[in-house]
C-alpha cells in the first residue's frame, strides 16, 4: 500500500485465507483491492512453520485438514494446490474385557472395515447400520454442496429434495436421537458423534442443535465430506491463494493492523496503523475477514458475549510411530484419524466434567499424522520421523480462565491428552519423541487462550462463533445481496468474508468467495 494511496474499491481487514479468497476474485474482476493484516505474514490459522528449534519440519500449528474448500473455487482460481486422500478414514483403538481391539474404517471401505465392525460388535448389524447411515448422509452432502457457492437457498428448497426421516433427524431434532435409535455399540456411536464436537462444546442432545450444525458442515464438503491433507502443509494453501490475489492485482499489506471501521456504501473507511503510523483508507466497501465479535468493536459498538472456544492442540513431532497394544500396523493405524477416549459415554462424561468446571478426566481427543499422506513437511530429518497433532474435545476457554491456575490446568489437559493415547500404546509417546536442537522434547500445545493470542480469534473459537445452518430459514428476507449470499452486517458497505459469516467456517474459502460474489453484485 502506497503512502499516497488512501483510496480503493475494496478494502478487506484480516488477511487469512478467506480474505485472500475474496482478495484473488475481486481483483480479477478489475477491482482496486487492498488487504490488510495484522501480523507479519498471511495465513491466519492456515500456516506452516517449524514449531521446534533447529528442526525443519513445517507444522499445520493451527488448522490441520482441508474438507470444504469446493473444487469449484480451486478451479476457478487456477490454485497451485494439491489435496491428498488419506488411504485411512480413521482407527479407534479399544480396550474390552481387558483385550485391546480396534475399529478401522478404511477409505475406501472394503472387507477389512466390515471385518473389523464384526469383530468389536460381534456382528454385521452395526456395519450395515453404519453403511445405511452414511449413504442417506451422502445423498444430503450431494444436495447442500453445490449450493455453498450459490445465493442461500431456502430451508424448505433443501427440504424438499432430502429424505424426510433424515431431514428430521439431522436438522431438526438432537443429533443424539439418531445416533442412538440407529446404532448401539457405544464406541460405533462414539465414532459418529464426534464429527458434531469438533471446536463446538455442546452435548448430543443440545436443544440449541449447535452440534447438529457442526455435523452437517463435518460432512458436505464438495459432496463426499472427506478430510483431505494439502501437499505442503496448510500453509499452501494460503500460498496458492496469496499468489493468486497478488498476480491479479491485490495489494496485500502484512503488519498493518485495523483498528477503527466506519461509514456505509460508497464511502467506508478504516483506520490502519502500519509502521507505527496511523492512517485511513477509504473504499466503496470493507470486508470484515474477522469475527463479527471483533468486528462489532473496531465498529464502536455494544457488542455480544465472546465467543468460547473449546479445544486443545498439541502438536508433536516422533522418531518413529510408536506400536500399538491392539497390534494394528502403526502406519495404518495413524494414517486417518485415530480416535482416543471418544466412546459415546466418555463424550457426555467429559463434557458434563468441563461444564462443572473441571477439565475432563479422561480427554477425548482426534490424532492426525499428516506425515505419512505428506513427507514433503518433513524436510532432512532422520528415518522414521513423523508428526503427529492431537486435537481435543470439550475443553472451553472457561477452564483456563483464571490466570494464576492457567499454567497448572494446561499442562493437565495435555498429561491426559498423551495419557489416553498411551493407554493404547507399547511405546509411551515420550519414548518416541524426538528432541530439538536444544534436547528438548518436541511437543508445543495450545488452548483457546493461546489461539486468540496468537491470532486474534476471539475466545480461541476456531469458527469464529457457533456455527449457522447453511441455508435461509423460511420466510428470511433476501432482496439485497448481502443477505442473499450470507455475509451482511448492520451496516451497509461492511460485508463479512471470514468464518463468521453464515457459509464460514473451517477452511473453505466460502466466506471470501461469497462475500466476493455479494460485492460484484453491488458494484
Amino acid at each position: 500500500m502506497s503512502e499516497s494511496r488512501t483510496r480503493y474499491d475494496v478494502v478487506i481487514a484480516g488477511g487469512g485465507h478467506n480474505g485472500l479468497t475474496a482478495a484473488a476474485y475481486l481483483a480479477r474482476a478489475g477491482l482496486s483491492v487492498a488487504v490488510l493484516e495484522r501480523l507479519d505474514h498471511a495465513g491466519g490459522a492456515a500456516v506452516s512453520a517449524p514449531a521446534f528449534p533447529g528442526l525443519p519440519t513445517r507444522l499445520s500449528r493451527y488448522s490441520y485438514l482441508v474438507s470444504l474448500l469446493p473444487e469449484a473455487i480451486i478451479a476457478d482460481l487456477g490454485l497451485d494446490l494439491r489435496l491428498a486422500s488419506r488411504s485411512v478414514a480413521s482407527y479407534t483403538p479399544v480396550l474390552r474385557g481387558g483385550a485391546a481391539k480396534g475399529l478401522l474404517v478404511e477409505r475406501p471401505e472394503g472387507p477389512a472395515t466390515r471385518a473389523s465392525f464384526a469383530d468389536l460388535t460381534g456382528g454385521d448389524a452395526e456395519y450395515d447400520a453404519w453403511r445405511r447411515f452414511y449413504s442417506q448422509v451422502s445423498e444430503l452432502a450431494g444436495i447442500i454442496a453445490p449450493t455453498l457457492t450459490q445465493p442461500l437457498p431456502s430451508a424448505s428448497a433443501l427440504r424438499e429434495q432430502a429424505d424426510p426421516a433424515l431431514w428430521r433427524e439431522l436438522v431438526e431434532r438432537p443429533l443424539g436421537e439418531a445416533i442412538e435409535s440407529r446404532f448401539r455399540d457405544e464406541t460405533v456411536r462414539g465414532v459418529v458423534a464426534t464429527d458434531a464436537l469438533i471446536g463446538t462444546f455442546a452435548r448430543m442432545h443440545d436443544p440449541s442443535l449447535v452440534q447438529n450444525r457442526c455435523f452437517l458442515y463435518h460432512l458436505i464438503g464438495n459432496g463426499t465430506g472427506e478430510w483431505r491433507v494439502p501437499v505442503g502443509g496448510m500453509g499452501a494453501v494460503t500460498d496458492a491463494l496469496a499468489a493468486r490475489a497478488v498476480t491479479a492485482g491485490a495489494e496485500l499489506v502484512t503488519s498493518a493492523e485495523v483498528t477503527a471501521i466506519r461509514g456505509g456504501p460508497g464511502d467506508a473507511e478504516a483506520d490502519v496503523v502500519a509502521g507505527g503510523r496511523t492512517r485511513t483508507v477509504r473504499a466503496r466497501l470493507v470486508l470484515a475477514n474477522l469475527a463479527p465479535w471483533a468486528l462489532s468493536g473496531l465498529l464502536g459498538e455494544e457488542r455480544a458475549a465472546k465467543p468460547v472456544g473449546a479445544q486443545l492442540k498439541v502438536n508433536l513431532l516422533l522418531s518413529r510411530l510408536p506400536r500399538l497394544a491392539s497390534g494394528a500396523d502403526p502406519r495404518v493405524a495413524f494414517a486417518g484419524t485415530l480416535h482416543l477416549g471418544e466412546d459415546y459415554p466418555d463424550l457426555e462424561r467429559a463434557y458434563a466434567e468441563a461444564a462443572a468446571g473441571q477439565v475432563p478426566s479422561r480427554m477425548p481427543g482426534e490424532v492426525y499424522c499428516h506425515s505419512l499422506t505428506d513427507p514433503s513437511i518433513l524436510g532432512q530429518v532422520p528415518d522414521g520421523t513423523q508428526t503427529l497433532t492431537y486435537f481435543g474435545l470439550h475443553l472451553p476457554a472457561t477452564l483456563f480462565d483464571d490466570p494464576a491456575t492457567r499454567a497448572q490446568r494446561k499442562e493437565l489437559a495435555v498429561r491426559r491428552a498423551i495419557a489416553s493415547l498411551d493407554e493404547h500404546l507399547l511405546d509411551p509417546v515420550e519414548s518416541v519423541l524426538a528432541r530439538d536442537a536444544d534436547g528438548r522434547p518436541c511437543i508445543e500445545a495450545k488452548i483457546p487462550q493461546d489461539i486468540e493470542a496468537d491470532l486474534a480469534m476471539p475466545g480461541g473459537h476456531i469458527f469464529h462463533g457457533d456455527l449457522s445452518w447453511p441455508w435461509l430459514a423460511d420466510g428470511a428476507a433476501a432482496d439485497a445481496p448481502a443477505a442473499r449470499w450470507g455475509v451482511s452486517t448492520a451496516r451497509d458497505g461492511i460485508l463479512l468474508c471470514g468464518s463468521g459469516a453464515q457459509r464460514g467456517g473451517a477452511v473453505s474459502g466460502l466466506g471470501g468467495h461469497n462475500a466476493a460474489q455479494a460485492v460484484l453484485e453491488l458494484i
